[in-house]
């Protein structure tokens, strides 16, 4: 990335040499040209919120930012490249969306998110921090600034405006008003689940924090992989792999609280939701819950049953990597006849890929949407 300070190397996180997407955009470029032109440098405690890949924080690391991230994979994407540019370790103060934020701010920067609930509950959370002088800019490419977006500014934090577009990227301009009454914080929000869910499950909570998918409802897919969930009973090692508020992994303790549960997922929000979920459960079973990437740090062979509705988008891309990635690491982390049970949409045809990895897929239930598929480890 070219910036006005020069050229910075980024990559995203796992690195692998065959990907073609950037770790970085032409609203982070915008956003860099911006404060180097318009004679508002960085000063004081300078903040960056969403900083998808690290292409920010690296690019002002002189300015000693600190970093507020929900992505795991966004945070070692960010260790590696400040790294790679020779910034001295603790130059950059690294925190994720669950840790207290900072008392005093004196320039946010956003990078705006594809959630618009998780940009409300980070402004609200970091809106006390802000005085008067606080200089603050949004960055992100047209297609993810709406109506809404601009309104959540000024309703939070003050007076918005937007600039002229550049190569499909737009800033946003907002003055803190002290003196403005701000919302309740929403998050994190809780529903019960409907009667129609079966089993056990109907009026059961689902705790979500801001930014988890499907975070005011029960999405038609999940919907479904709870009708024809694996039975686990003999106190079997399952994981729930990008576990999202944690449902299905708490659908199968409520079931077999035998079971000895993982509930996993690169984003800190969503792990927040999975724990919670399963407390306000009251599940009386073993449960650990870790934010990483994927099986990544599971032994080989440790695992009976892998659970897993697989993401198909990064941001605004749609990729079949992560995909691959949660397959690959399930096969290596299953037990010679452990299974993995996916739930995905038919037309993303994910029994291609577990047919090449695991030599054979069955389909265990599907209707014109959905499709639940069953790959079991060669023995």
């Amino acid at each position: 990335m070219t910036t006005p300070w020069g050229e910075v190397a980024l990559t995203r996180f796992p690195e692998d040499p065959r990907e073609t997407l950037r770790a970085w955009d032409a609203s982070d470029a915008y956003l860099l040209r911006h404060l180097a032109t318009r004679d508002v440098p960085p000063t004081g405690t300078v903040v960056v919120l969403g900083d998808r890949w690290g292409a920010l924080v690296t690019a002002l690391a002189a300015h000693r930012p600190t970093q507020i991230t929900d992505s795991w994979l966004g945070r070692e994407a960010t260790r590696a490249n400040l790294a790679r540019a020779g910034v001295e370790t603790g130059a950059v103060r690294l925190l994720t969306t669950q840790d207290p934020p900072p008392e005093r701010i004196d320039m946010l920067l956003v990078r705006v998110p594809k959630s618009l609930a998780l940009l409300e509950d980070q402004l609200l959370r970091l809106a006390p921090a802000l005085h008067a002088d606080t200089v603050v800019v949004g960055a992100g490419m047209v297609k993810e600034i709406h109506t809404s977006t601009l309104r959540l500014f000024e309703r939070i934090i003050g007076p918005t405006r937007t600039s002229l577009a550049e190569q499909k990227a737009r800033l946003v301009f907002c003055t803190p008003d002290p003196s403005l009454r701000r919302p309740r914080n929403p998050w994190p929000y809780t529903y019960d689940l409907p009667d129609d869910v079966g089993g056990a499950l109907p009026g059961r909570p689902v705790v979500n924090h801001a930014g988890v998918f499907c975070a005011e409802r029960l999405d038609i897919g999940t919907r479904f992989f709870l009708r024809h969930l694996p039975g686990t009973a003999g106190g079997r090692r399952v994981v729930d792999l990008g576990c999202g508020n944690g449902i299905v992994g708490t659908a199968v303790s409520l079931a077999d609280p035998a079971a000895e549960m993982l509930f996993t997922d690169e984003s800190f929000q969503a792990v927040a939701s999975a724990e919670a979920t399963y407390k306000a459960n009251g599940v009386p079973g073993q449960a650990e819950f870790r934010v990483g990437d994927g099986l990544a740090g599971v032994a080989d062979g440790s695992v009976d049953v892998v659970l897993n509705n697989p993401p198909f988008h990064s941001h605004q891309a749609t990729t079949d990597a992560t995909a691959w990635r949660m397959f690959a690491g399930a096969r290596r982390a299953l037990r010679p006849g452990g299974e993995l049970w996916v739930v995905g949409n038919r037309h993303l045809g994910y029994h291609v890929k577990l047919k090449r990895l695991f030599g054979a897929c069955e389909t265990v239930a599907a209707d014109r949407k959905f499709v639940v598929l069953r790959a079991v480890r060669p023995e």
